[in-house]
């Protein structure tokens, strides 16, 4: 493991909050995948979507990005390296230290944090921002916890922020995490828009996984 420094982030990690059972499952879980090697969410590609978003036709202009469970970093760079200003977020503690050896390995400043998506408060990600990018952690979340990310999200957001966001929809997934209920519930672009006060949804994109998945892109109201 690489030592922290300015690039990464070298604020010292807030004391862990109290979690639930669900949260507890979640986190184990999680775990798990990273203990395994295979996290199916960190490819170490990053997805066509994004790319159209910042080098696209309509590609937006650089500015300040926060990215929800940045796992291993591979997107974060990618921002990164695109003039964007990257701060990057992940639960699990040994996708922080790959992320971090990432960021460094490819010389390029991103604020790498430790910490709970649903608590953003507790981290040094104060904003705004204009881009909000999730890999798969929204429809992860327990669902009592999902108002907290939205919040968290919509405090941070400049006037016309984007939130591109991937999700599972709600079949259960055939892995013996299913138990999970927040991971068996996935996400819909009606939860979605009753979660996101003050957002518009612009774009729901089926994704292309055997199993049902989507894009969903919003807008911060100005």
């Amino acid at each position: 493991m690489t030592q922290p420094n300015a690039a990464q982030g070298s604020a010292p990690a807030p004391a862990s909050p109290q979690r639930d059972q669900e949260e507890e499952a979640v986190h184990r879980a999680l775990e798990s995948y990273y203990r395994a090697g295979t996290p199916p969410w960190d490819t170490g590609v990053t997805p066509p979507e994004l790319v159209d978003l910042v080098e696209g036709r309509n590609a937006l202009p650089p500015g300040r990005a926060l990215e929800l469970g940045c796992g291993t970093g591979t997107n974060a760079v990618y921002l990164a390296r695109h003039d964007w200003e990257v701060a990057a977020v992940d639960l699990i503690d040994t996708a922080v230290d790959l992320a971090r050896e990432k960021v460094a390995a490819a010389g390029v400043a991103v604020r790498v944090r430790h910490g709970d998506a649903t608590r953003l408060d507790e981290l040094d990600v104060p904003g705004p921002f204009d881009l909000f990018f999730d890999l798969s952690c929204f429809c992860g979340i327990p669902l009592h916890r999902r108002d907290a990310y939205a919040a968290g999200l919509t405090h941070r957001a400049a006037p016309g922020a984007l939130l591109l966001m991937f999700g599972y929809g709600p079949e259960p997934l055939d892995n013996p995490t299913t138990e999970i209920a927040s991971w068996a519930a996935g996400v819909t672009a009606d939860e979605v828009r009753a979660r996101f006060p003050g957002w518009a949804l612009v774009d729901v994109t089926p994704g292309t996984n055997a199993v049902p998945t989507f894009w969903f892109t919003l807008r911060r109201d100005a």
